[in-house]
């Protein structure tokens, strides 16, 4: 009874004073929300207002002429031609890992799940060196390749490797949550009613992680267009040939070609705000819903 009585009558203390904590309230929303914008105009937004000013310093003439550059449209087109091999290819095994993850039990299944994360812990040099060893000239693979004119390291192929390597998690880390979280009472239901396993996947499974498969090509391909470390210890550094924007921009900056590298760097961001824009439309049509 008295334990009673006190909770009443500090209920009653509180009511009384409404407009103190609604002031407390606001003001440690205030608080953090300032924080937070505080972060972001040191880290995200000064950054991103320099590149841009630094490409435009010299007029948009000098800005838009930076991309007649030979080197530099050939950067522009091996950094597009990559992500196009890249993300279809991480695609379809984040969708396999992640189906295989989610609805079945097999040996080794913790392991598998290990090292589709190792390229989100590993260094993307270290993953660079692992191809040069094994694909270089003095690595285990080099002598053959060599013998059979074939190149891989410093070409095409080792950029696309590299890429590959430290962007195949994204998909399949998205979907795989996703999946075990719908479980696998409606493939079930399927199956029961007698549709095949490939039936099952693209009529009932595939429609219900959709909005997790978009998000998860969103953020592979972001990252398949900016990769840097990975790509710059296989590439080579051939200008016009082996350099994607990321190297490019280095290049440029290097030989002090401010406008010409933060030209590419702006295009380079422009990329991703888009890749940003297009998230935010998922997340808005229903992928946190789905």
């Amino acid at each position: 009874m008295m334990a009673s009585r006190a909770t009443q009558i500090f209920v009653d203390e509180h009511a009384t004073r409404p407009g103190r904590d609604t002031l407390t309230t606001a003001f440690v929303r205030a608080f953090f929300i300032g924080v937070s914008l505080l972060f972001l105009a040191a880290l995200l937004f000064a950054p991103l207002a320099t590149v841009f000013t630094m490409a435009l310093e010299k007029g948009y003439e000098a800005y838009l002429a930076s991309f007649s550059d030979p080197d530099t449209g050939a950067a522009i087109r091996l950094t597009l031609l990559t992500a196009a091999v890249v993300v279809p290819i991480n695609t379809v095994f984040g969708l396999a890992a992640a189906w295989a993850i989610a609805k079945f039990e097999f040996r080794g299944k913790s392991f598998l799940i290990t090292l589709i994360d190792l390229p989100l812990a590993v260094s993307p040099v270290i993953s660079g060196l692992v191809y040069v060893l094994l694909f270089g000239l003095q690595g285990w693979f080099g002598l053959w390749l060599q013998e059979h004119d074939i190149s891989i390291v410093f070409a095409l192929p080792g950029i696309i490797l590299a890429t590959m390597f430290v962007t195949f998690p994204y998909v399949a880390r998205e979907l795989i949550p996703l999946m075990q979280q719908l479980g696998n009472d409606e493939e079930e239901a399927a199956i029961t009613l007698g549709a095949g396993a490939w039936m099952t996947f693209f009529r009932v499974t595939l429609p219900k992680v959709r909005w997790g498969l978009v998000y998860g090509v969103i953020l592979c391909n972001a990252r398949a267009m900016g990769e840097f470390g990975a790509v710059s210890v296989v590439s080579g550094h051939i200008r016009g040939v082996t350099n994607t924007m990321p190297l490019h921009i280095e290049i440029l900056y290097n030989e002090y070609n401010f406008v010409g590298a933060f030209a590419v760097a702006s295009l380079l961001t422009l990329l991703a705000v888009l890749t940003l824009v297009v998230k935010s439309l998922v997340e808005r049509t229903g992928y946190k819903g789905h």
